[in-house]
């Protein structure tokens, strides 16, 4: 067996978006441009690449990439047109003074309405050319960043969207489907709801299931504070296969807190900085690895990735950081 695979590589999400993709977008060329982000990761060596997440792309929601209209919005039940009482309203919700505007505004039962993530899972494998990861949102964090005119009860809000996830997930064409999750770190006290719903979407899925947390990263700023110490009931109350954890950026505390996570589930770690231009040596990513698996014990880590997205990174940076993510994580094999 190829020691390598003992420790997986991966990337978490996004990738910086092809310049002409953004000055001529079409159909034709996001498709063009999800190969392009495929076969640069696969040609760095990545065991399992993500599409980049291009299909989310919206030039007027550049706080978040689309990562929280592209699901919001098409839903039944939610309006997109806010007004200057919608937004005075939005703004003094807690923990929402790095989005420059609301996502939307819920006025009814939450479905599905044109949301289709089959459709764009199965463009991202024609192009794929081998297993893959797809993402979404997670049903707490979306809840998080939405005015709720309907519901008007956080719990029942979070459970609506995530029946609606839950609802898009089963068959979708990938081997491992993951569900990312910025807001929970400062929220702890709310992890039990949030594995709940995440866990309704994992539920849903047949093949590999992935939780991605992280402390957000926005204009390569952290917005979030926490600890993973306060996160461990959460991280072994859900339904999932591994773990894909912020560390780079961390103290080393945080490393030590996962210590506590059930072995049943294996452990995915940062060790490439997404807040940082300076691109990684392969015997600094062997020696984070190396000193991941002392505190956790051989055989926890299962994965080895950047800390998070990588679309706020310039396409140079971005490529020359997951191929040293891959021949750091082959140094280290090969001396261990």
């Amino acid at each position: 067996m190829d020691k390598t695979k003992t420790i997986q590589t991966t990337t978490v999400g996004s990738y910086p978006i092809p310049e002409w993709l953004t000055a001529a977008p079409s159909r034709q060329a996001r498709l063009d441009a999800t190969r392009v982000v495929f076969n640069i990761q696969r040609q760095a060596g990545i065991d399992l690449p993500t599409d980049g997440e291009l299909y989310r792309f919206d030039i007027n929601h550049p706080d978040t990439n689309g990562m929280i209209e592209y699901f919001v919005r098409p839903m039944t039940g939610m309006e997109s047109r806010l007004g200057r009482a919608d937004h005075d309203a939005f703004f003094q919700m807690e923990g929402m003074s790095f989005r420059s505007q609301p996502a939307g505004k819920v006025i009814g039962d939450l479905g599905g309405g044109a949301l289709n993530l089959m459709a764009d899972c199965a463009s991202a494998a024609e192009v794929a050319g081998g297993p893959f990861k797809f993402t979404l949102t997670s049903p707490y964090m979306l809840a998080r960043t939405i005015l709720d005119q309907h519901y008007y009860n956080f719990t029942a809000l979070t459970l609506a969207i995530a029946s609606v996830l839950a609802d898009q997930v089963a068959g979708l064409p990938c081997q491992c489907l993951q569900v990312d999750e910025a807001s929970l770190v400062e929220y702890p006290e709310d992890g039990q709801l949030a594995a709940q719903a995440i866990n309704l979407i994992l539920d849903r899925f047949g093949g590999q299931r992935a939780v991605h947390l992280c402390f957000g990263n926005y204009g390569g700023q952290t917005v979030r504070k926490g600890h993973w110490s306060s996160l461990i009931e959460f991280f072994n109350a859900l339904h999932a296969d591994h773990l894909v954890l912020e560390l780079a950026h961390r103290p080393a505390e945080d490393l030590q807190a996962l210590k506590e996570i059930d072995h049943h589930i294996k452990i995915g770690i940062g060790v490439v900085d997404v807040k940082i231009n300076a691109i990684e040596t392969p015997d600094e990513i062997a020696h984070r690895i190396e000193t991941a698996e002392k505190v956790l014990g051989h055989g926890r880590v299962a994965f080895v990735h950047p800390d998070c997205g990588l679309w706020m990174l310039k396409r140079s940076i971005a490529d020359r950081k997951i191929a040293a993510l891959v021949k750091g994580r082959d140094v280290y094999v090969g001396n261990s």
